[in-house]
């Protein structure tokens, strides 16, 4: 097995990730972390959780849209991209030796892949709608307003694909959106397009699925649920825009993450800093940056959490300047990069502001706000870029 560690100043490229899918099944949202189920070809359940973190600049995909993962529902099935530590000695999730996934327990092998530093985090339906894929539904078996829907996913342009058919569960909770109405499984049930009970053949109607994980009856080893259905693409758009305003809200009030390409030093602390910002934010976000405007900028940790916090928050110990400069590069732009280019000019730097270093960005048009506690570190003499709420100690050791 061929090793890749991603280097710092560089975005890996997406080919070289390991991908493996699996369960949501908790979140440190403050330190961009959490614990996936991972599938394998075991039994699901046995499967301990493993953590992961995302990468400084890891995107996460929830219904199509940015996310963070305070967005997530538990219990949600995601796709997973990702690569082994690139600084083993400053993980916030526990480091595993690196042919780890090659192992197996009692969930199957690979349900414990070294490589749980994540670029991509995405949920089905924005697997799917990056894919161009869409599930199409053949059967469904209704007992009692819940029973089990067949479907296989394919292009969406025709054919299945070499998809095989999947069995998924479902119940009156379930979800059904068409158009701007919203639904339950029961609703379907009323008006005939299900039957009240027993089979029916649905033709391989196209639809997108939100997909998730319970547990099932009847000894089934392997079978997950459906949370959602989008009927059609203006269901699945609804939902896409309010994922895009949730997550536009939350970068404007925690700032644009980036990493710092140069720093060219000054006299009496003034500086000008280069700057990638990190991609897989709404367009509408780039936009705000633009050359001339005043604009604060801060050092975060690994986690993206903010590293100079003072006693007030990140507004109170930031660097202050003004963006000279807004780059563009031409052709597309690696996962986890913008493709934009800032330089900003203070004249007092601060200690966090270093080449390789991750930062987040604030052009001074967006909301000053005061963060919570848990989302910066540093109290003034007791500062140190190794503070962590909690420490990874706490993930079991399975």
């Amino acid at each position: 097995m061929e090793v890749f560690r991603p280097e710092a100043g560089k975005f890996p490229p997406l080919e070289q990730a390991h991908a493996y899918r699996g369960e949501l099944v908790f979140v440190d949202h403050a330190n961009r972390r959490g614990s996936l189920r991972v599938q394998s070809t075991g039994v699901f359940r046995f499967s301990a959780p493993r953590p992961f973190a995302m990468l400084p600049y890891g995107s996460v995909r929830y219904h199509g849209a940015p996310a963070d993962l305070r967005d997530i529902p538990l219990g949600t099935m995601l796709h997973v991209r990702a690569f082994l530590p690139p600084d083993p000695t400053t993980s916030a999730v526990p480091v595993l030796p690196v042919k780890n996934r090659q192992k197996a327990d009692s969930g199957g092998p690979g349900t414990a892949p070294a490589e749980n530093h994540v670029l991509l985090l995405e949920d089905e339906p924005s697997r799917c709608q990056r894919e161009g894929m869409v599930w199409r539904l053949k059967e469904v078996d209704v007992r009692q307003q819940e029973g089990i829907l067949v479907a296989s996913r394919g292009p969406k342009q025709g054919g299945d694909g070499n998809a095989g058919e999947e069995t998924f569960s479902f119940d009156a909770a379930t979800r059904v959106w068409r158009g701007r109405e919203s639904l339950r499984s029961g609703h379907l049930l009323e008006e005939g397009t299900w039957p009240a009970s027993g089979k029916k053949a649905l033709g391989g109607q196209p639809v997108l699925l939100g997909v998730t994980w319970k547990p099932t009856p009847g000894g089934v080893f392997t079978r997950f649920h459906i949370s959602d259905i989008w009927l059609d693409d203006a269901a699945m758009q609804g939902a896409t825009r309010q994922q895009t305003e949730t997550h536009k809200a939350f970068v404007r009030s925690r700032w644009m993450p980036a990493w710092i390409d140069a720093v060219e030093y000054g006299k009496f602390g003034r500086a000008k800093v280069t700057a990638t910002l990190f991609g897989g934010m709404d367009p509408s976000l780039y936009s705000d940056f633009k050359a001339g405007i005043p604009a604060l900028m801060n050092g975060v940790e690994n986690t993206l959490k903010h590293t100079e916090g003072g006693t007030a928050g990140p507004s109170q110990m930031a660097a202050r300047g003004t963006l000279l400069e807004v780059t563009r590069s031409s052709g597309e732009a690696p996962v986890g990069s913008s493709g934009i280019q800032i330089q900003f000019e203070t004249d007092l730097i601060t200690e966090g502001l270093r080449p390789a270093r991750a930062v987040r960005v604030r052009p001074a048009s967006w909301p000053d706000v005061h963060l919570p506690r848990e989302e910066y570190v540093g109290d003034g003499a007791g500062f140190s870029l190794e503070q962590r709420f909690p420490t990874p100690a706490i993930f079991p050791k399975y």
